[in-house]
């Protein structure tokens, strides 16, 4: 099976729609000349031609907008945002426009839509640019919300979101557009709402998403090493949550450990706690921990942003205090 990168498998599920169904176009920021922020458009004006690859002003609101009005005359937008940082200047759209129309119309004007683009932290982007935003857009009814941590799942989610009718926002991770993984040359497609249990045990089950799911296997693979064996439950989509695959992997081990990139009020993790206590409070051995980014705006300063960071020994102190090993 061929190993790419996450972006190169963004940018085949872009091709092979775009190749598949002529309503599905492209527009944002640098998506055209320059081939993307991240070069994931790589390709794509050469091939499709400027009416389906759309170069944009720097204006969200604006071509967000236009993104709108396309998909209620029939056609597939997939809008970009350089980075969700920016989208905030889009959410009126996003979130009163695309995420409500098929309801305030009676039906009457499917949403089918995708918001994509670069999300949570990088390195030393500072307060206003290193924000995750999955836990702000998963609060609303009428958007999907996927958060791809793989190049396997990049592809077959992303796929799956330009086909569906409902409005979805992409969060690709920003620092995992160079990571590897095998992605199968035929097609496939991974139904949005299902998780993926990315390894098996028993002694306690990781629950994560997204960027985080790097650090979730890496702090099993260590745990490993000391005899702990982990469940590690990928959500893949945070709205909507796959709560069977939650619950039937807790139900098993008798804990759970969540590790989320955004901050601790109202978070990812919040909600799978509440699912969690809500199916499985008689199975529990310990309360469910969370690690998450510290509730602080993102430092600068490079001690200070890896203090304020989620990350291996984090996760690792999170689950051997679960399973009382730190006493």
């Amino acid at each position: 099976m061929p190993v790419i990168t996450y972006r190169e498998a963004l940018n085949q599920a872009l091709r092979e729609e775009m190749s598949r169904d002529d309503r599905v176009f492209l527009m944002g920021e640098e998506v055209a000349v320059y081939q993307g922020a991240y070069k994931v458009s790589k390709g794509l004006l050469q091939e499709f031609g400027e009416m389906r690859v759309v170069d944009t002003p720097i204006t969200e609101l604006g071509f967000a907008g236009v993104g709108v009005g396309a998909a209620m005359v029939g056609l597939r937008p997939i809008i970009e945002f350089m980075t969700w940082n920016f989208a905030l200047l889009a959410l009126d759209q996003v979130v009163n426009a695309a995420a409500k129309m098929l309801y305030m119309s009676g039906g009457q004007f499917p949403m089918p839509m995708v918001f994509r683009g670069p999300n949570g932290a990088a390195l030393q982007l500072a307060a206003q640019h290193s924000q995750a935003w999955e836990q702000w857009l998963m609060n609303i009814p009428g958007l999907k919300v996927v958060v791809p941590g793989t190049p396997y799942d990049a592809k077959g989610l992303l796929k799956a979101a330009i086909r569906d009718d409902n409005p979805v926002c992409f969060l690709e991770g920003e620092m995992l557009y160079n990571t590897k993984g095998e992605v199968p040359e035929e097609e496939y497609v991974i139904p949005l709402g299902k998780a993926d249990l990315k390894r098996e045990g028993e002694h306690c089950t990781l629950i994560t998403h997204g960027k985080m799911v790097l650090v979730a296997m890496q702090a099993a693979d260590q745990l490993a090493k000391d005899g702990i064996r982990c469940d590690v439950v990928d959500l893949r989509t945070v709205r909507p949550m796959d709560v069977d695959a939650i619950t039937a992997s807790v139900r098993k081990t008798n804990r759970a450990v969540v590790v989320e990139e955004g901050w601790e009020l109202c978070g990812v993790g919040a909600q799978v706690v509440d699912y969690v206590q809500r199916h499985c409070f008689d199975h529990l051995d310990a309360p469910v921990l969370r690690v998450h980014q510290a509730d602080v705006p993102m430092p600068y300063a490079k001690s200070l942003e890896k203090a304020a960071k989620p990350d291996v020994p984090k996760t690792i102190a999170a689950v051997k205090q679960v399973l009382y090993l730190d006493r």
